[in-house]
């Protein structure tokens, strides 16, 4: 994988990137939706990439469990078994180890857990969690690390940080496949020196690029804002910076200023799948009654497939109804808006006014967030006067 630095902002930390894999090119600061199961639940491929998607992730604990990493490498790998011929990254399957089972026993050689599916058990070492990302196949691919519990002590941190750099030692070893990038994971907890002292020790071994893990896993916003300032400008320059799990429309940006170059987060998937949409003006909740007879699209602003056609009122009708459609739906516009939001902020750090950019996001954002579903203010159109926007222009907008 090559990674290209296009342009840095004058008066942050973030920067224009571009990075060339094996299946194709993908831009930053990028958003990669997940698809845990080999698919980006409710949405095809095609889909995806008509919406801007250049890369999604996909989980190898679950690819593991079912259908197997070595019935995906007889169909093909995964790129064919899931019909994504496009940048594709598969995380190690130590977070969902960590977040998903109770009976669960780390050491110095690997993970022991029993399958969430079928009570089977069992046992990932770093060399195993390789040989299953080489086996899918994917164009990224990540070290095994611990995800260090929070709160955790300076000791417990330690100590999960060790085995978390031994782990990255053997995963570096144990890589044959070249034409997949290897990422190594940034773990110490809440701790500066922690976190310092782990990417001296990645950098050391050297890797195509490096994480940032063991965030937003329960820690205050002002606490995970520090740690990834205080990180980021640590991280090697010349390689792509990954922030995992995160998040908020509100963190991403934040993080992009301090130099982080990639996202992932279920947020907008798994939010949609709930009734909660986002907005350039907050986030709202379509099951509200206030949505009964609304006849206005989600976002006004929003030129996604949902909001040229379809109202507030009839998602509401659809969610409470229980409809596989409300779903779909929710889900485009949601990923939708995180897709074009970085592509708005590629653009802005492109002309220098990543800053006003920002700033003008979060006061609408903000302003959202203090009443939910507070209607949108409605511009006139070119050559209309302010008069002129009634209850009928607004409905006519819903199809431009």
């Amino acid at each position: 994988m090559q990674f290209e630095i296009l342009k840095k902002d004058k008066n942050s930390g973030a920067r224009l990137g571009k990075c060339h894999t094996p299946h194709g090119v993908f831009h930053t600061p990028a958003f990669i939706p997940v698809g845990t199961q080999a698919t980006v639940k409710a949405m095809t491929p095609e889909e995806l990439r008509g919406m801007g998607a250049e890369i999604i992730l996909s989980n190898t604990y679950h690819l593991y469990l079912r259908p197997g990493h070595e019935r995906i490498r007889r169909l093909g790998g995964l790129h064919r078994f899931m019909h994504w011929d496009h940048p594709l990254l598969t995380d190690s399957g130590g977070f969902q180890v960590y977040s998903l089972n109770s009976l669960v026993k780390v050491s110095a050689e690997g993970i022991y857990f029993q399958s969430h599916v079928d009570g089977s058990r069992h046992f990932i070492s770093p060399e195993k969690s390789i040989e299953i990302q080489e086996a899918l196949g994917a164009d990224i691919i990540m070290c095994l690390d611990e995800c260090t519990a929070y709160p955790a002590s300076h000791e417990e941190a330690e100590h999960s940080l060790e085995i978390t750099l031994n782990w990255s030692r053997r995963c570096k070893d144990s890589h044959r496949d070249q034409g997949q990038a290897l990422f190594g994971i940034v773990q110490g907890g809440m701790y500066a020196d922690l976190r310092k002292m782990s990417v001296a020790a990645l950098t050391e071994i050297g890797f195509d690029g490096y994480a940032l893990g063991g965030l937003s896993v329960g820690e205050s916003k002002e606490t995970m804002f520090q740690v990834v300032a205080e990180t980021a400008r640590l991280m090697p320059r010349q390689h792509p910076r990954y922030l995992m799990g995160v998040g908020m429309p509100g963190e991403i940006m934040e993080a992009v200023q301090q130099g982080i170059d990639m996202f992932d987060c279920v947020l907008p998937t798994r939010n949609a799948r709930n009734g909660m949409l986002f907005t350039r003006y907050g986030r709202m909740v379509i099951k509200n009654a206030r949505y009964a007879e609304d006849p206005l699209p989600i976002d006004l602003s929003c030129s996604c497939y949902v909001c040229r056609h379809y109202s507030r009122a009839y998602l509401r009708h659809l969610y409470l109804s229980e409809e596989i459609l409300a779903l779909r739906l929710n889900t485009i516009h949601n990923l939708h808006f995180y897709l074009t939001l970085m592509e708005d902020i590629r653009q802005a750090i492109s002309e220098d006014c990543l800053d006003r950019f920002i700033h003008d996001f979060k006061s609408n954002w903000e302003a959202g967030e203090e009443e939910e579903g507070s209607p949108q203010p409605i511009l006139p159109l070119e050559g209309e006067s302010k008069e002129g926007v009634n209850e009928s222009a607004k409905l006519a907008r819903r199809e431009i």
